[in-house]
């Protein structure tokens, strides 16, 4: 019996959830989530809670009873309060601004990096941080390690973009002329 799967999903009086079969729509006032789930589970609307059950006893249907379950629990808190993902860059002459839905990144290339957010995810900077916010909790995590990737941190200097809560563990240099 999964421990996650039957705890009941609560609503908070702003949040409105429709469910049509396995697709659950949820809308409140940070924006609206849409989601299709598997047919191996069965989902419930009652009163302020939403129930995942599975649909039988077989190792799909319970296997994805946690999983359909955590998913409803993220859209409902996405819409309530969203998700933020902080990323930190350091090293010398590298910038960040964002104008509209473009990130502007300049981290030591040749040229500077422009990625175009995606709809539903925001970005700030403030000196060397990044907020990535939004109501959907996978693309912001899709969209934070987008811009980590284009300038991953190096274990020598720490230059880079990293996670802000990530703990870069540090190599020793070269230890030169020792015989």
């Amino acid at each position: 019996m999964s421990r996650i799967g039957k705890l009941p999903v609560g609503l908070p009086d702003k949040v409105e959830v429709k469910v049509n079969g396995a697709h659950v729509s949820v809308k409140g006032p940070n924006g609206q989530l849409e989601y299709t789930f598997n047919d191996n589970v069965k989902i419930e609307l009652k009163e302020k809670e939403v129930l995942v059950t599975p649909i039988d006893e077989s190792k799909k249907a319970r296997s994805m009873w946690g999983t359909a379950r955590t998913l409803i629990n993220n859209m409902v808190t996405g819409v309530t309060t969203g998700f933020t993902k902080s990323l930190e860059y350091n090293g010398v002459g590298y910038k960040a601004a964002v104008s509209g839905n473009k990130l502007t990144l300049n981290l030591g290339y040749s040229h500077p990096i422009e990625y175009t957010l995606p709809e539903g995810v925001s970005a700030k900077v403030n000196k060397n941080i990044i907020d990535i916010s939004g109501a959907n909790k996978e693309l912001v995590g899709f969209v934070a390690a987008k811009v980590r990737s284009f300038r991953p941190p190096e274990p020598y200097k720490g230059k880079g973009v990293k996670y802000a809560d990530e703990h870069i563990i540090r190599k020793a240099g070269k230890t030169g002329g020792k015989k």
